[in-house]
């Protein structure tokens, strides 16, 4: 199975990244012709529950493909695996409307959603702060006021996940919860886009005086953060995994530039410090995939993967750079133009120290949790 989602990545989804990078009609066409090919080679959402027309794999099975579809940025969207963080949530804290109306068609391909956490002026790391509020209408719905930013594939969702103030005043811990928000409603407006580095796909929403069904509440009132931080993990382990796969992706131009390219003293192959690039990204991929995987078991086994989701957030992120960075040199100039995916590749290198967190946020929460372990132990002694 793993060596089909290569082949489909490879052969289909590879050939329409320009295409699909730029966006709008063009882009659409080709990405419901990726899907339809999907379906009918039987790749077609496989993380996602099959009785809701998924593929059923479980979480584990599904890491192993996780590499191989992530090689492209396009490859979840074209093969149906990306809604699986909404799929999960909803399926999880949704009430009895929203998963029967939601999830299949959510799992199909024929809804979309995203999901909005961070504010112009909140970082998604202080959620403390967020400043959009639900306010209780006396029919039991919500009337949803604010903005929103960085959130991925607004301008397309039928949906969005919003967190915001149903209770508190902004910094109280308490008070955040999450409400499902069809983005057709009165009040919804995409605000302006917000290019990456130059890629497309993150907007800045608002939403004004927004009416939610009231069974569009996820879990209870105030029961926010524990279901962002079950998405998070999720997500962040995911992230991962797909870095793995860009990161390969970017190690295997790399190997056969060198091998190939022939200058005036011979094939860079035969270069020391060519030998020393290769050496050190294969060391730098072969270090990271075991802390991946390592969270990986841990969520699968339901278990407490905090520290372990946030070495390998930090570890694939770092890994990711550095070895398409290698790549790039090994390309010279051809490295830095639009004949290679290593541009692109880079620029998903340096995001990735931000996106769920910056590098920092998991490094001292970490190194928090680890030390207060040994807090509780008695010195060690001399014997």
């Amino acid at each position: 199975m793993r060596g089909r989602v290569e082949r489909f990545v490879r052969a289909r989804v590879v050939p329409y990244e320009a295409v699909l990078d730029a966006g709008g009609p063009a882009a659409a066409s080709a990405l419901a012709e990726l899907r339809g090919r999907a379906r009918d080679e039987g790749l077609w959402a496989l993380p996602l529950p099959a009785e809701l027309g998924g593929g059923g794999l479980s979480f584990a099975a599904y890491a192993e493909l996780a590499e191989a579809e992530g090689a492209s940025d396009h490859g979840p969207a074209a093969l149906g695996s990306a809604p699986l963080l909404d799929v999960t949530m909803l399926g999880r804290h949704g009430g009895a409307r929203v998963r029967e109306e939601y999830l299949e068609p959510l799992v199909a391909g024929e809804l979309r959603s995203c999901y909005a956490m961070t504010e112009p002026d909140v970082p998604g790391t202080d959620p403390f702060g967020t400043t959009t509020r639900a306010e209780r209408q006396p029919d039991g719905s919500w009337l949803v006021t604010g903005r929103k930013w960085f959130t991925s594939g607004a301008a397309g969702a039928d949906l969005v996940t919003v967190m915001g103030r149903t209770g508190g005043l902004p910094g109280d811990r308490e008070g955040l919860s999450l409400l499902l928000v069809p983005t057709g409603s009165p009040g919804f407006r995409v605000v302006r886009e917000l290019p990456v580095l130059g890629a497309t796909g993150q907007y800045e929403i608002e939403l004004d005086r927004v009416r939610v069904p009231a069974d569009h509440l996820l879990g209870a009132p105030g029961g926010a953060l524990a279901i962002a931080g079950e998405r998070l993990a999720l997500g962040r382990t995911l992230r991962c995994l797909r870095w793995l796969g860009q990161a390969q992706r970017a190690f295997d131009l790399m190997c056969e530039r060198a091998a190939t390219r022939r200058g005036s003293r011979g094939p860079l192959a035969d270069h020391e410090l060519v030998q020393q690039h290769v050496f050190d990204a294969l060391l730098a991929l072969r270090t990271t995939r075991p802390l991946v995987h390592e969270a990986v078991a841990r969520i699968a086994a339901g278990q407490d993967a905090r520290t372990e989701v946030g070495l390998a957030k930090v570890a694939a992120a770092r890994m990711l750079q550095r070895v398409v960075d290698s790549a790039i040199q090994v390309h010279g100039a051809a490295g830095l133009g639009p004949d290679t995916a290593l541009p692109a590749l880079f620029r998903s290198g340096r995001a990735a120290r931000i996106l769920d967190g910056p590098d920092e946020l998991h490094i001292t929460s970490v190194a928090r949790r680890v030390l207060r372990d040994y807090g509780g132990r008695e010195p060690a002694t001399r014997g």
